[in-house]
C-alpha cells in the first residue's frame, strides 16, 4: 500500500512565486488533477525553488526524481534547439500571433523531448516582452553601448546585434542590478517590470514593442506518465488543456493590469517610434534566418506552417 502510495504522488517543481500568475494556476490545476482522480493521482506543487532550482528542474524531471515541473521553455534551448522558438524576437505581434507559434511548435517539441523521456503538460506565456530603459529610444543608435539584461542565447544575440553589452542578472535581481548601474536597458515582461518595482530606480521608461511572448512549460517524466492509468492520464490533460486556456487569459490580463501599475508608479509606458518598430522588425528577420540554420527541417516544419497562416484565425488559447 506504502508503494502503491508513493507511485501516485507526483511532486511538481517551479523555481517561480506562488503568488504569481503562473504559480496560480499551477496550483489550480494540480488541484484539479487531485480533486478528479479521487486519489488515483495526488500532485504536490512546490514553487519557489523549494524542491529544485530552476537550472535544475528539467534534469531532475528527465531523471525521474521529480515526477513534473515547470521551466521557462526557452531555457531548454541548449538541449532542445526547437525550444527556442519562442524567443525569436519581433515575429510575433499579439497573443494571437504567440497561440498560432506555440500550436505550430508544439508537436515538433514533443517529438524531441519524447527522445528524452519527457511529456508536455501545458504551455502558457509571460506578457509580451517590452523595453525597459533609463533613457528615451527613438532608435536602435539609442541602445549602442548601454548594458543590456540577458536571460538566454536569444537575449545575448539581441544585445550583440544592437552593439550592447550583455549583462547576465537573474529575475530576483534586476530591481538591484538598476540601482548599481549593472543595467541601463532591458527587454521583459511589464510584469516583471512590476515585481522588481524599478520605479524604485533609474528605469523610467516603457516600450510596449511586443518583442516576443516567451512562455513557461510544465513537462512531466514519460515513465511516470505511462505508469498512470489511462483514465489517470485523461484526467491531468483534460486538467491541463483547461490551465492552459485559463493561464493565456490571465497572462493577457496581467499585462494590462501591471502596465497601469507602471504608469502609475512613474514609468513613462509608449508605443515605439516607427523608426525603431522597423529596426526590431529587420532584427527580427534576422532572427529567423539564423534559427532555421540552426535547427534544419525542425525550423521549417514549424516557421513555414507559421508564417502561411498568419491571416487565419485561432481559437483562443486552445491546446
Amino acid at each position: 500500500m506504502a508503494a502503491q502510495a508513493a507511485q501516485n504522488t507526483w511532486t511538481l517543481a517551479s523555481g517561480y512565486p506562488k503568488e504569481l500568475f503562473h504559480g496560480v494556476n499551477l496550483r489550480q490545476f494540480a488541484q484539479n488533477v487531485n480533486d478528479r482522480s479521487k486519489g488515483g493521482l495526488v500532485i504536490e506543487v512546490r514553487t519557489d525553488g523549494i524542491a529544485a532550482s530552476p537550472s535544475e528542474i528539467v534534469g531532475k524531471v528527465r531523471s525521474g526524481d521529480l515526477a513534473a515541473g515547470e521551466v521557462l521553455l526557452s531555457s531548454m534551448a541548449s538541449d532542445t534547439r526547437i525550444a527556442g522558438a519562442d524567443a525569436i524576437p519581433f515575429i510575433v505581434h499579439s497573443y494571437d500571433d504567440a497561440l498560432r507559434l506555440w500550436n505550430a511548435q508544439r508537436p515538433i517539441l514533443q517529438e524531441a523531448l519524447d527522445k528524452q523521456g519527457l511529456v508536455i503538460l501545458y504551455a502558457v506565456p509571460w506578457p509580451a516582452q517590452g523595453l525597459f530603459t533609463t533613457r528615451p529610444v527613438r532608435s536602435i543608435a539609442d541602445l549602442r553601448g548601454s548594458k543590456m539584461r540577458t536571460y538566454n542565447p536569444s537575449t545575448v544575440r539581441l544585445a550583440q546585434l544592437m552593439d550592447a553589452t550583455p549583462v547576465d542578472v537573474p529575475t530576483q535581481a534586476i530591481g538591484a542590478a538598476f540601482k548599481d548601474q549593472r543595467l541601463d536597458t532591458m527587454f521583459t515582461s511589464p510584469a516583471t517590470g512590476v515585481d522588481s518595482k524599478l520605479w524604485e530606480g533609474p528605469a523610467k521608461y516603457f516600450y510596449n514593442v511586443r518583442g516576443w511572448y516567451p512562455k513557461n512549460i510544465v513537462i512531466a517524466n514519460k515513465a511516470k506518465w505511462a505508469a498512470l492509468s489511462e483514465a489517470n492520464r485523461k484526467t491531468v490533460m483534460a486538467a491541463a488543456d483547461e490551465a492552459q486556456k485559463r493561464g493565456w487569459m490571465a497572462s493577457e490580463a496581467a499585462s494590462t493590469v501591471s502596465m497601469a501599475e507602471l504608469t502609475s508608479k512613474g514609468i513613462k509606458v509608449d508605443t515605439p517610434e516607427p523608426e525603431l518598430r522597423n529596426e526590431l522588425r529587420r532584427i527580427g528577420e534576422k532572427f529567423s534566418v539564423e534559427s532555421l540554420r540552426e535547427t534544419g527541417a525542425e525550423g521549417n516544419r514549424m516557421l513555414i506552417p507559421y508564417f502561411s497562416n498568419q491571416g487565419s484565425a485561432s481559437t483562443p488559447y486552445t491546446k
